[in-house]
């Protein structure tokens, strides 16, 4: 056999069989001796000698082989035993010539460990009796799986090389692979385990370079009738066939270990078949070989199978069902018609899992297919049957079908490919009932010429008919692909992006030196406490301390007279010098000498009522009741900052929402959300430097912001740092293991690389992880989402568009619209701009539809959210091709989003269209109907479309832009019932600048003047740099009356350069009716 990894040079294995224990013959003056064989050859007999089972047999019998290149490879000693067989001799009778043996049992030894790094061993085995052996009724239950127990026979062996076979560097880059066939269940009823008996042979091929592939052969595996499961965990079996002691072909602690199905690799491990299974692997017939095969590779060889699988990631695996008595002696000179194939099935083993980062090992059960060339090719690009090529060279060596040596054997034709050259000349005459065929595979771009269509094959049809399934394992002991742990992928981000320690808040020079005066001041005013309490406490306990001003003089009087003759007053004045002059350093600058006496005075005067004021202050606190703080509140926090960020981001107001965003980032700038919603913004404004700079803060804030790790990797893959693409999309997926988003924007990345086989298995974990989240009853959305809702519910939140009655607020009577009016500008008035409630707008709403979601859709509503077009437009393709999504009305609304903020209206119109043939009822539908509408100027369809969203039950997920654009509308069309009707819920559902701007306009309109104040107040408060608003405000002071407050108005709506051209000449139009309001004249 060719081998697979060359040896540093020619290494004898040495073995020694030291001793046995518990070794006893038929005969009690019998001899016994042991016999050492290795890969089919007998390496030595060791010396007869008498048998003593109390002190055991000291045999001391050392033999050896040359493991090199050509002869005894690195590969048979991973998969070959040494067998040792323990020989009764028995002795002569009267007139026997030759000496009589008796195989007492066998035992092997298994070579592994010389594999990995070890140059000398000793192990205890176990001998095992042969079959019809004097020992063999002795035979423990455990001997089966190698359990030694105190009666057993056993064998002391020790095995040592000069030196290791393989180098550090070698041992580090080999790997063993290893192959078990476990178990085909649901096999064809017409098999019986009576009548006659047959052979049930399973083989495959392992590349060990591109020129030659290993084929390895199961033979012999054996029919067992159903009515119980198999035990678990079981043995696995040696592939030699060499070992007739039924126990000793167990490989020592080396078993078949099942999980659940739905952690399998194979084709049935959906819940969909997990009766079946359960039936199948319990009461129906099964095909067990429980046989395992590890195969030792090289660098080359690792390298080589990565390409294979790469190029194909499905492997055959054949099956057949031959009589144990068949043979093929006197047929060897004839053609592959001769070779019959009874029962040819073919199970198709994905091997792509194996190139997934950090996979080791892959098991599952793979459905049983009949044999078709035609399927063979399109699946595996392999041409003839690898099964069918061993069994005709068996034949033409005179073999046989059912060899007795099963694992291995070096398949002679090209990889999956049978060579013309072994055919016979009467190949094509004898084949019957065949035809021309010319078959082109799909995803193939060359035309293969099946010169026959292949046979039929009812036998092999009958896997299909009774589900047969076969249950295969694959193990490596390394990885092929080598997966990045959490901590180098944490050390690279930190490379990448340097963390930022958190700064400390430190109070300023001058407070801080304040702040140490009034300590000092509480600490002495409590000294002097203490003090006076020593010289007055008992007759203020008492009572009797007079209140009359002469003796408090006196107490006075005699506490300083005790204070100065103690010497605590001097300790005093020592203790408040220094803070004193630090706060002649910090708060009054103050660190050179006086030039004149005059200026000393006066600052020693300034500096002394500045220290009274600061005592009062302080002894206020220390002697008052402990009354607690009121720190000054900003009248907008961050959440609507971010808020009136997004509005203005709607309105395409980009200067005003930079304002906002950076307004936020000053009040904390080491929140890394702010950072990540200011570069979402920049991304918006396709200020790439500028948005991956924040992405940057964000992480350098906090290494584990999930969300700014992926944009990071965006930006990287956008600049072509693939690399460092790569490591912020790994790390994501390792700061949140079970994020659906990290996975899936993983496997986007790695899809558009090319890796498709890396993107399947993030692919694959994000619906892992997706599916039990939903299994949970949990969903995690992604930035924007809307939940789901089930049909059109009718408890809904706070803003709620429809009346308790269920009629809608668009069909409310007059007098209902004034009194909804009148409760909302009250309770603004009532209510502190601190205490506004946290805005909902531009969050989905938990009531707003939302049909099955993907993992994909999950990405492109985050990714859209961010505003990285690119990557979303690829999560939508994916979704397009995922069985689970398609032509949804999801994928529709998500790419016409993409359109319209690429301002693609003709293709957002199509897809809205699209996304309204699936979904009338969606009301996010027709609110970006409106606002395509909108943005096209084209006030009269988007109102309509406006007015119809309001009409459902069911809110949009984005429901301001609706208000605020329909009120506008209504403003334009002079509708101010309706515009006051659509802002008031706009302010009771998001209140906002722009909200109370277009309700004081609609009151004003309306000529309410009072609530037009009280709204345009409170859009001051949120924002006094409005110009509209303060126009409006001067139109209410001309109004009525207050000239001062008008001009004030006037001169601030000029001063923010008001550029609506209508409410200039408005407000000009009404100072000149009233003869002021323009300081100019």
């Amino acid at each position: 056999m060719e081998p697979c990894i060359a040896v540093r040079e020619t290494m004898p294995v040495q073995i020694t069989v030291l001793r046995g224990t518990n070794l006893k013959g038929s005969k009690a003056e019998s001899l016994l001796n042991v016999r050492v064989e290795f890969n089919t050859v007998v390496l030595g007999d060791s010396p007869k000698l008498e048998q003593s089972a109390e002190q055991g047999v000291e045999f001391n019998f050392t033999c050896r082989f040359d493991c090199s290149e050509g002869l005894n490879t690195l590969d048979d000693l991973a998969h070959k035993p040494v067998i040792l067989t323990l020989v009764e001799i028995l002795p002569k009778e009267k007139k026997q010539k030759e000496e009589k043996t008796i195989t007492l049992g066998q035992a092997v030894v298994d070579l592994l460990p010389l594999l990995q790094g070890q140059h000398t061993f000793t192990t205890t085995v176990t001998l095992h009796p042969a079959p019809g052996s004097p020992t063999e009724t002795s035979t423990a239950e455990g001997s089966k799986v190698n359990v030694l127990c105190p009666s057993q026979p056993i064998l002391e062996v020790a095995v040592s090389v000069p030196d290791t076979l393989l180098s550090d560097a070698q041992l580090a880059d080999s790997n063993l692979f290893r192959v078990s066939v476990e178990t085909a269940y649901s096999v064809p009823e017409v098999w019986s385990t009576t009548g006659p008996q047959f052979s049930y042979m399973a083989c495959l091929q392992v590349p060990v370079s591109l020129e030659k592939e290993q084929l390895l052969f199961f033979p012999s595996g054996v029919l067992k009738p159903g009515g119980e499961r198999e035990p678990v965990p079981r043995p696995k079996k040696w592939t030699s066939g060499l070992i007739l002691a039924p126990g000793a072909q167990y490989i020592p602690a080396s078993f078949i270990e099942e999980g659940p199905a739905e952690g399998e690799d194979g084709e049935l491990s959906g819940p969909e078949y997990r009766e079946f299974r359960a039936e199948a692997e319990s009461t129906k017939k099964r095909v067990s070989w429980d046989t395992e095969r590890r195969f030792f590779m090289d660098p080359a060889s690792q390298a080589c199978l990565v390409k294979r699988v790469s190029d194909c990631r499905y492997w055959p695996v054949e099956f057949m069902r031959a009589p144990l008595a068949t043979t093929t002696k006197g047929k060897a000179a004839k053609g592959d018609e001769d070779v019959q194939i009874s029962f040819h099935g073919v199970a198709y083993v994905d091997m792509a899992p194996l190139l997934y980062p950090g996979v080791k090992r892959i098991r599952g059960a793979y459905h049983i297919l009949p044999f078709n060339e035609i399927d063979l090719y399109t699946k595996t690009k392999r041409q003839g049957s690898i099964l069918k090529e061993y069994l005709r060279q068996a034949s033409q060596t005179g073999r046989g079908t059912a060899p007795t040596a099963i694992g291995s054997s070096q398949f002679r034709g090209a990889p999956g490919k049978i060579s013309k050259d072994d055919k016979g000349p009467k190949d094509n005459a004898k084949k019957l009932s065949i035809q021309p065929l010319v078959q082109k595979p799909q995803g193939s771009d060359s035309v293969v010429e099946f010169e026959t269509i292949a046979p039929p094959n009812p036998e092999g049809q009958m896997y299909a008919e009774a589900g047969s399934y076969i249950v295969i394992e694959v193990a490596l002991d390394k990885p092929l692909v080598r997966k990045r742990p959490p901590e180098e992928l944490t050390k690279r981000v930190a490379e990448l992006i340097p963390p930022r320690p958190a700064i400390p808040r430190r109070t300023a020079g001058a407070e801080k030196a304040v702040k140490d005066f009034h300590g000092q001041v509480a600490s002495v005013a409590g000294l002097v406490l203490e003090q006076y309490q020593e010289l007055f406490g008992g007759a203020l306990a008492q009572g009797e301390l007079p209140l009359d001003p002469s003796a408090q003089e006196e107490r006075k009087a005699k506490l300083l007279g005790e204070l100065n003759y103690s010497g605590k007053y001097f300790a005093f004045k020592e203790q408040l010098k220094h803070s004193v002059v630090r706060i002649v350093r910090e708060k009054l600058l103050k660190t050179t000498t006086f030039p004149s006496q005059e200026e000393l005075q006066a600052f020693l005067s300034q500096l002394y009522i500045f220290l009274v004021d600061q005592m009062h202050i302080s002894l206020n606190k220390t002697l008052s009741v402990d009354v607690p703080e009121t720190e000054t509140q900003p009248f907008t926090d961050c959440a609507q900052l971010k808020h009136f960020a997004r509005e203005a981001e709607v309105n395409e107001d980009y200067e005003l929402a930079a304002m906002y965003y950076q307004e936020r980032l000053a009040r904390d700038r080491s929140n890394p959300d702010h950072w990540f919603d200011y570069g979402a913004f920049c991304l918006l404004i396709s200020d790439h430097a500028k948005a991956e700079d924040c992405f940057h803060h964000a992480v350098a804030i906090d290494q584990r912001h999930l969300h700014s790790l992926l944009l990071c990797g965006v930006l990287a893959e956008m600049r072509g740092c693939f690399a460092d693409a790569e490591t912020f999309f790994e790390s994501g997926t390792c700061v949140e293991p079970s994020s659906v988003l990290a996975w899936t924007m993983l496997g986007l990345y790695s899809e558009a690389q090319g890796n498709e086989i890396r993107a399947e298995m993030a692919f694959l974990e994000a619906a892992k992880w997706m599916k039990a989240e939903a299994g949970e009853g949990s969903v995690t959305q992604a930035v924007g989402e809307p939940l789901p809702s089930e049909g059109k519910s009718t408890q809904l939140q706070e803003g709620a568009t429809v009346s308790e009655e269920g009629v809608p607020v668009t069909e409310r009577e007059e007098r209902d619209v004034e009194v909804e009016a009148e409760s909302v500008v009250s309770e603004a008035e009532q209510t502190a701009a601190v205490s506004q409630p946290e805005p909902a707008v531009l969050k989905p709403c938990e009531n707003a539809p939302c049909h099955n979601n993907t993992i994909y859709m999950e990405a492109a509503k985050f990714l859209l959210q961010a505003n990285a077009l690119q990557f979303a437009q690829r999560a939508l393709a994916q979704d397009l091709l995922s069985p689970e999504g398609g032509t949804s009305c999801s994928y529709y609304l998500a790419l016409a989003r993409l359109h319209l903020q690429r301002r693609d209206f003709d293709s957002a119109d199509q897809n809205l269209q699209e996304a309204l043939h699936v979904n009338q009822e969606n009301p996010d539908v027709w609110a970006l109907i409106g606002h395509l509408h909108y943005m096209r100027r084209d006030f009269h369809e988007a109102r309509e479309c406006y007015r119809r969203n309001l009409d459902f039950v069911t809110d949009a997920s984005e429901m301001h832009p609706v208000y605020l654009r329909l009120g506008t509308i209504y403003l334009q069309e002079d509708q101010f019932e309706k515009a006051k009707l659509t802002f008031l819920r706009a302010c009771k559902n998001s209140p906002s600048c722009l909200s109370w701007l277009g309700l004081g306009t609609a009151c004003y309109r309306l000529g309410e003047l009072t609530e037009a104040e009280d709204a345009l107040a409170e859009a001051n408060i949120l924002n006094n740099r409005n110009p509209e608003v303060w126009g409006y405000l001067s139109l209410v002071c001309l109004q009525t009356g207050r000239q001062l407050e008008a001009e004030q108005s006037y001169k601030y709506a000029v001063k923010l350069k008001l550029k609506s051209e209508a409410l200039l000449q408005e407000i000009h139009a009404l100072q000149q009716h009233v003869g002021f309001g323009n300081p100019a004249f």
